[in-house]
């Protein structure tokens, strides 16, 4: 499970627009975190360094619990036997080293959850893809600045990349584990 972007302190200019929806959406995060916990799913924090070179994730938590975002930061603290990777840009996987943790985790498929959805959400998205991971997306695990942003991004998602949106509820970690393996039996390897 990679939740993008959730420790943040919400110092942004449109913030005010998408604070609200984050409030909701990490209710669900919350929810699917706990699940992924109990079905020994590794939880990955992929979270924007916020153009701090000298911070680490310890400080990002701790600077965004002190912020307008403490609402969504207490919500989604992580936990001791979270992974967290620290991302120069929009894309979890662009100068990170989250393409090797998802292999020493040997992961095939992944559940994103997170903030923005049509920017960091998307663009993590995108880079799954290209590396042929299966894609769950909570439609209610996401949020943007406005609704229709967020619903563009999910459609998106859901053509181009195959990505499961369904709502968070709705999620089974196992049964995407028996997906992947379906599909990479009837691939012939």
């Amino acid at each position: 499970m990679l939740l993008v972007d959730v420790i943040n302190d919400f110092n942004f200019p449109e913030a005010d627009l998408m604070l609200p929806r984050a409030i909701a959406a990490a209710s669900q995060i919350s929810s699917l975190r706990q699940h992924a916990q109990r079905e020994n799913v590794p939880v990955i924090y992929v979270n924007d360094n916020f153009g701090r070179w000298r911070s680490d994730f310890n400080a990002t938590v701790e600077n965004a619990l002190k912020s307008k975002g403490r609402a969504v930061a207490e919500r989604l603290r992580p936990g001791p036997d979270d992974y967290f990777v620290l991302k120069p840009k929009h894309s979890g996987f662009f100068s990170t080293t989250l393409e090797i943790l998802l292999h020493y985790l040997g992961v095939r498929s992944v559940v994103i959850a997170g903030f923005a959805g049509n920017i960091c959400v998307l663009f993590t998205a995108a880079d799954a893809h290209m590396r042929d991971l299966d894609l769950s997306i909570p439609a209610d695990a996401t949020a943007s600045n406005t609704v229709e942003e967020n619903q563009a991004a999910l459609a998106l998602m859901a053509s181009v990349f195959k990505a499961d949106t369904r709502p968070a509820a709705e999620v089974s970690f196992a049964a995407l584990a028996r997906l992947r393996e379906l599909r990479h039996a009837n691939a012939g390897g």
